[in-house]
This record gives structure tokens, sequence and C-alpha cells, in this order.
């Protein structure tokens, strides 16, 4: 019923949440969702559009900064589900050097999702989190990756 995927990230939990919550950001690491951009409402709600069918994903952001904890919601609005949620954990708790942290990734299937979907899923996971670090690194430095901004 559920997929978790993890990374040692090399830049503070601060920084890693911090990119973790941004819109645009998702809009180049997530399979899923790709080229975000706000929806038309201008309610918090963002859309991006799949790499594998083109077709439209709708979501919003609920972070929680004490906790460091982030739930993506999905579908359509005044119906959103929390399907996917991202904690990012402090050097201090993983016993990581100063400037790194955990994040962790993970992905509730609902009962409606076939097995095909919900392999796709589980591999997007797999590499989006890979990206998650490449991208996180990247934008600390001052090298934020955008690969589908508009020039």
């Amino acid at each position: 019923m559920s997929h978790s995927v993890s990374a040692e990230v090399g830049v503070a939990a601060e920084a890693a949440f911090r990119f973790l919550c941004d819109p645009l950001a998702l809009g180049a690491w997530s399979l899923g969702c790709m080229n975000t951009r706000p929806d038309e409402t201008g309610n918090g709600i963002y859309i991006g559009r799949s790499l594998f069918d083109g077709s439209q994903t709708r979501f919003s952001i609920s972070a929680d900064t004490e906790r460091l904890t982030i739930d993506y919601l999905l579908g359509n609005p005044g119906a959103m589900v929390p399907r996917i949620s991202t904690r990012v954990v402090p050097a201090k708790i993983c016993e990581l050097d100063a400037g790194q942290c955990c994040v962790t990734m993970t992905a509730w299937r609902p009962r409606s999702m076939d097995d095909a979907r919900w392999h796709q899923l589980c591999a997007c996971h797999e590499a989006e989190i890979l990206l998650i670090r490449a991208q996180c690194e990247a934008a600390h430095a001052g090298r934020p990756v955008r690969p589908f901004a508009a020039e």
C-alpha cells in the first residue's frame, strides 16, 4: 500500500525543505508533473504534465516547517488528497556530517490504482529521489535546474 525512497542530500535540512516546497522546482524533478505552473484560480494550486502521456496533474503543497514534512495533495480542487509525502531529516538525527540531511519520499497506493500504474509510480520515485538530490544540491550551489523554463 506504500512505497518509500530515501537519499542522503548534501545540503542542510532547511535548504532541502525549501527546495521541496517550491512548486516550480517540483516541475523539474517530478516525472508525472513536469513544467509546473500556477493554475488559473491562484489558490495555491499548480498544474504539471506527465512525461508519460502528457496528462495534467493538479497539486498543492502543505508544509510543516517545524517537523520538516511536506504533503503533496493531488486531485481536483476541493477534493485533493495527500498521496505523496516527503520528510527531511536533519544531519544530527541520522548522524550525518553537518550540511547534510536525509530526504524520504513516500507514496500511498489508492485501491483503484492498477498494478501497472503502481509499478510505474514506484519506478518514477526511484529516479525522482536521485533528481531531488542532484537538483537540490545544484540549487543550493546557485545553479537551479529548470529544464523546461521559458527562456
